[in-house]
């Protein structure tokens, strides 16, 4: 009975084996015959370019944010809602002068500047049209032509 295990034993641990050739190949799309290897460099640029844009449209939206926050501080907005009630103050006196009702004793010009701009109006004393003519800074110019008396009725 020993025997028996003993032979049953061996004959297990010595087996016929049985051998293949070995065969080995890069699994990297690099080495990759035919045009593996161009579809990996153009990925790996176009990943290369998609990374450093994210980071560039990260940058310019964080520039923005803090610019936008400079602008929105309480003294930003203070001097921006001042500016404004000055120049609709003076755009109201300027309207005033030109449709003012006195007669012949009223000015028939006048002239301002405001920040390089050159405003300047005439009226006509025979129809009463008003010529409003704005010179920018840069030198383009603006001119609105007011007929008739300048009395609007509706």
């Amino acid at each position: 009975m020993k025997l028996r295990i003993l032979i049953t034993g061996f004959l297990i641990v010595c087996s016929t084996s049985v051998s293949a050739e070995l065969t080995w190949g890069f699994k990297s799309p690099a080495f990759h015959y035919g045009n593996g290897y161009s579809s990996h460099v153009l990925s790996v640029e176009q990943l290369q370019h998609n990374r450093k844009q994210d980071l560039a449209d990260k940058a310019d939206a964080e520039a923005k944010r803090l610019e936008r926050e400079l602008e929105n501080t309480t003294l930003n907005k203070f001097v921006k809602n001042v500016e404004s009630r000055i120049y609709a103050t003076l755009s109201k006196q300027m309207v005033d002068s030109m449709f003012a009702d006195c007669g012949n004793s009223c000015a028939n010009s006048g002239t301002a500047e405001i920040e390089g701009s050159q405003i300047s109006w005439v009226k006509d004393a025979t129809t009463g049209a008003i010529t409003l003519t704005v010179i920018e800074a840069d030198g383009s110019t603006t001119v609105i032509e007011i007929p008739g008396s300048g009395n609007f009725n509706f």
